[in-house]
């Protein structure tokens, strides 16, 4: 199904999700520790897909989608999360910024059931734990990652 941008989804960004999704319910601690935190996905060079990108590091000069599997504690539980994140630097072209905006909605109906979206213009929001925790649980959240907000 095409949408707005015209942007597919692939069926490996689909199962990726999935498999993040399923392994979050049933993981053992063993099992937790050898799946990945974080996965980033691009639009391909055609413009006619969103496919997983095999960069391991976020670009100060273009944007992404990612998804990570945030861990948390609010005052009452221990939680975890996938946060949808549409990482658009200030000095990623225009144009590309415009492509990556209209079809994020095509990749966000695939993931079903995230409930937390976040936009980072640069590696100063990424690292700012208390955004995150913020979009996570608002100031219920008392630690991100095992480290005290």
């Amino acid at each position: 199904m095409r949408q707005a941008s015209g942007v597919m989804v692939t069926d490996e960004v689909i199962a990726v999700f999935n498999d993040m999704k399923v392994r979050k319910a049933q993981a053992n601690e063993d099992e937790k520790r050898k799946r990945k935190k974080a996965i980033l996905f691009r639009i391909s060079n055609d413009l006619k897909n969103i496919v997983l990108d095999d960069g391991k590091e976020i670009l100060l000069d273009d944007c992404r989608y990612a998804l990570y599997d945030a861990t948390y504690e609010t005052k009452e539980t221990k939680k975890e999360d996938l946060v949808f994140i549409f990482w658009a630097p200030d000095n990623a072209p225009l144009k590309s910024k415009m492509i990556y905006a209209s079809s994020k909605d095509a990749i966000k109906r695939k993931f079903e059931g995230i409930k937390h979206e976040w936009q980072v213009n640069g590696l100063e929001d990424l690292k700012d734990r208390h955004t995150l925790a913020e979009k996570l649980g608002g100031s219920s959240v008392v630690s991100l990652e095992g480290a005290p907000i």
